[in-house]
């Protein structure tokens, strides 16, 4: 069984999808935690009330971030979680996980990086007057969203949408973009075969 962590920080539209796209799937996949530092979140409800354990502290509770790390680290070994998916998580990962777990953190970004990196990916690419933006799936390294990107899907910015008639769209296709992006990273990585994908349910 293939363990996951989702990291979440706020209402927990993608950690819903995900839960619900590997629950759904026939894949030996589980969420075996959420990770949240703000525990008041919206996710931080839904994820409890789904049966998913839970661990939520702010930063400055802790000495520092380093120390936040850890005490995360720590609970991602207890659950022997194999893999970390960031769900809207907005705090930068440090090396304490990084090192942890190399090439198995992914992030999902509301834009077509390297383009609008940031927390406000889809409000820059709708200010900016491009023609199109998108979703990046890509995996965590020390700097902003500039990790090696796995997968993309392109989005039409229409002609007289609002943003947030935009940020609708957008969180659309993140909701099956990020799923389908782990699947391939975990064949990718020898932790599931394509034989397995091909007898998923869901496919």
């Amino acid at each position: 069984m293939i363990k996951v962590a989702i990291f979440a920080s706020g209402t927990g539209t993608n950690f819903d999808a995900l839960l619900a796209h590997i629950q759904a799937s026939d894949l030996p996949i589980q969420v075996g935690l959420l990770v949240s530092d703000q525990p008041q979140a919206l996710v931080v409800a839904k994820a409890q009330q789904a049966g998913v354990p839970v661990w939520a502290k702010k930063v400055k509770d802790f000495a520092d971030k380093t120390a936040f790390e850890q005490a995360i680290l720590q609970q991602l070994q207890t659950a022997q979680i194999d893999w970390i998916l960031l769900a809207g998580y907005m705090r930068i990962v440090t090396p304490v996980l990084l090192n942890a777990y190399p090439q198995h953190i992914l992030n999902i970004h509301p834009a077509l990086l390297p383009l609008f990196p940031g927390r406000h990916g889809i409000e820059d690419a709708y200010a900016a007057g491009v023609s199109e933006t998108g979703v990046t799936v890509h995996y965590i390294d020390a700097g902003i969203d500039s990790g090696p990107i796995l997968a993309q899907a392109h989005v039409a910015i229409l002609k007289h949408e609002t943003v947030a008639h935009l940020a609708q769209r957008i969180h659309q296709v993140e909701h099956r973009l990020f799923f389908d992006s782990f699947v391939q990273a975990l064949v990718a990585q020898g932790d599931l075969t394509v034989h397995q994908t091909q007898l998923d349910s869901r496919s």
